[in-house]
């Protein structure tokens, strides 16, 4: 929307001459916004109102017209947020085929709606909300004024962003970086007293003096804007934390461990829920470590800004675990796992953030990652059920079907589900600055090696290093990217200018394909199957060898891994049964991961296009091409002993693997991108 601010004198000239809202249509700067800037009198609040429920809109803006001579005279000339808010809730009239005069343009529910945000009050809850943002010390400033556009018949139909961006007209924009600044903004006090009330209700901690010999452990506020998908901020959240590093082991903390979701894992469970045709969905747990209890002893500052003016010198003795405190994670993990056992779930075997639970041929599937919680059932009932069960014990809030975790965008359809990362990738462009950067067709030159390049010029490292992470971030939905970026990632230690052209052209294929993504179809078998592959001596520094393999599902794929090797392959056969062995190490835990979701998946195939390394593992005869390689990668034999495994031969122009151990050339490269799963939406 272009929020481009309307004068109220042009506004009113167009009326006298009789221009109508399709004769507005046509200019450019005739909208009609929300223009707040300073608090509206209590008669002109009821007047606005009126406007708004009133059938007879000429009469009562002739009043309104009326009310605002007398303001202007008394010297009060913030009454035209009132004027145009009025018109902005109330249409002009106008003869003729106009917006206000047919039917189907008419909002219906809309954020125009009288009952937009509280049907039980009447309509006036919108009014309210205007107040309240007026009060809002921020949003006096001419950079975050409510300019909210509403341009008649383009827009009816999209209620629901305009609904989004009212919402988002009354939130904090800005994240303080100080306590004193978030103490001067309304909307950050009211977020801060929103998590001093969780701690009361949760009971997190009891006043009390500092006894002899404690050590006390400070607090502090960390502000961060929520927001959703698109980018859009939703929430302001305050968080209170405790100064965990000047914890001491085996004082203040003892075991820390908590286990966390592998994002194989995440990617597993929405290929299951695409194969077997369930929707996914999400939830949140509420400020979820003050549900865990800790047995140290704790003590820790009161909230700076919100300290006891009776009690100032005294501390708080944490009894929840406290978001900063090392044991914090652990407590909530074993808080909601104790929980959900006790009510008939059974944890995985392998993977301890999931949680099953079976009834006949149905099965309900909950994956946690700490307070994150998506979950799916093959029947409808136990979702309902598995919801009312939560938030009967916990503070939740539920997101509806999966959209957007862990940085992953979900699309969920009747034909599957769709993965990508596009706003993430429009995030880290803006980042660095690559918006109008030409993009490339490949992430990488074909047959690039790169070296230390010790005779180049240095690089800003902390921003090479920078860049890597966010590359990283992006594999998980990205395998195209993956042998680029783990080729650049080799020389963070001391970055090159030759590195950093690498690492930009990464960013030039990523304007070129920002949409690219991994397509689950339902419509495909569920069996497991695995490619393995490997580039000898690709590193031309240490001949090193890179290690290629990727896992699927039918045609989903869920893993995929690029790694260089640890030791030097004598021939091109060591390095590719060293490259088998790690494909092997992955399939075994997907085996083992699947036999939760009642899958057991024995003899399974890995692809392999050397001849010889076919043997070796199949043929423990071949010692003299054998006795180089490493004792730990020859577990390969006796997983294909135990008929865990089978190799099988496949051609080099068919084994996708090839993809993450090289670079290639654009029509390569473009078969390998189709054929390993992925596409654009």
């Amino acid at each position: 929307m272009n929020y481009i601010p309307v004068r109220k004198e042009n506004y009113a000239d167009s009326k006298e001459q009789g221009i109508t809202c399709d004769d507005a249509e046509e200019l450019d700067d005739q909208q009609f916004i929300v223009h707040t800037t300073q608090p509206i009198p209590p008669e002109e609040s009821t007047a606005a109102k009126e406007v708004k429920l009133s059938s007879e809109d000429q009469a009562l803006h002739d009043e309104l017209e009326e009310k605002r001579r007398i303001s202007i005279a008394k010297g009060k000339e913030h009454v035209d947020s009132t004027f145009n808010l009025s018109t902005a809730n109330t249409p002009p009239q106008s003869t003729g085929n106009t917006p206000t005069d047919s039917e189907d343009d008419t909002p219906t529910g809309g954020v125009f709606s009288t009952n937009s945000f509280d049907a039980e009050e009447g309509g006036t809850a919108g009014v309210q909300q205007e107040e309240s943002f007026q009060r809002t010390p921020q949003n006096t400033s001419n950079q975050h004024q409510a300019l909210l556009s509403f341009i008649y018949k383009q827009n009816r139909t999209n209620h629901k962003d305009q609904q989004t961006c009212l919402f988002a007209c009354f939130l904090s924009q800005e994240e303080p970086k100080k306590v004193s600044q978030a103490l001067a903004d309304e909307s950050w006090v009211e977020a801060m007293q929103e998590e001093l009330l969780q701690f009361k209700l949760q009971n997190v901690w009891v006043l009390c003096d500092l006894p002899d010999g404690k050590r006390v452990i400070g607090t502090k506020w960390v502000f961060r804007n929520k927001r959703d998908e698109r980018g859009t901020i939703i929430k302001n959240k305050a968080r209170l934390v405790a100064q965990g590093y000047r914890q001491e082991e085996g004082v203040d903390y003892d075991e820390v461990f908590a286990p966390v979701a592998r994002i194989e894992a995440i990617r597993l469970f929405l290929a299951f829920a695409s194969f077997m045709g369930f929707t996914v969905y999400q939830m949140d747990v509420k400020s979820a470590f003050l549900y865990g209890n800790i047995t140290e002893e704790v003590y820790v500052k009161q909230p700076p800004g919100f300290e006891d003016p009776a009690h100032p010198n005294k501390v708080y003795r944490v009894v929840k675990a406290l978001y900063g405190l090392h044991q914090a994670p652990r407590a909530w993990y074993e808080r909601l796992s104790t929980f959900l056992l006790k009510h008939g779930y059974r944890r995985g075997a392998i993977d301890k953030t999931l949680f099953i639970k079976k009834d006949r041929r149905d099965i309900m599937l909950v994956q946690v990652y700490v307070d994150d919680i998506i979950f799916g059932s093959t029947k409808p009932s136990m979702v309902k059920d598995f919801e009312e069960l939560m938030q009967k014990e916990f503070k939740m809030s539920s997101m509806g079907e999966l959209t957007f975790f862990l940085g992953l965008q979900v699309k969920q359809t009747t034909a599957g589900i769709f993965l990508s990362q596009d706003k993430y990738v429009k995030d880290i462009l803006n980042k660095f600055d690559f918006r109008t950067i030409k993009p490339a067709s490949t992430p990488i030159e074909a047959h690039k090696s790169l070296g230390k390049d010790e005779e180049g010029e240095d690089v800003d490292v902390h921003l090479y290093r920078s860049m890597i992470g966010c590359l990283m971030y992006l594999t998980a939905s990205r395998p195209d990217i993956m042998f680029a970026v783990c080729l650049c990632a080799r020389f963070q230690v001391t970055p090159k200018v030759s590195h950093m052209h690498a690492v930009k052209r990464i960013f030039r294929y990523l304007k070129h394909q920002p949409k690219l993504g991994l397509w689950y179809p339902k419509d495909s078998p569920f069996h497991l199957e695995a490619f393995s592959d490997s580039d000898y001596a690709g590193d031309n520094h240490d001949r090193r060898s890179t290690s290629g393999g990727c896992q699927y599902l039918g045609r989903r794929l869920v893993s995929w891994q690029c790694k260089k090797q640890t030791i030097v392959a004598i021939s091109s056969t060591e390095a590719e049964y060293v490259a088998a062995a790690s494909c092997c190490a992955q399939v075994l835990w997907m085996q083992n991961q699947l036999l939760d979701y009642g899958f057991n998946f024995m003899n399974t195939e890995i692809h392999i296009d050397n001849e010889s390394t076919i043997c070796i593992v199949k043929n423990p005869v071949l010692h003299s091409k054998t006795k180089h390689i490493q004792i730990r990668h020859h577990f390969i034999r006796d997983c294909y002993e135990q008929r865990l495994i089978n190799v099988v031969k496949v051609h080099t122009d068919d084994n996708v693997a090839d993809l993450l151990t090289k670079g290639f050339d654009l029509a390569r490269f473009n078969f390998l991108v189709v054929t390993i799963g992925m596409m654009n939406p």
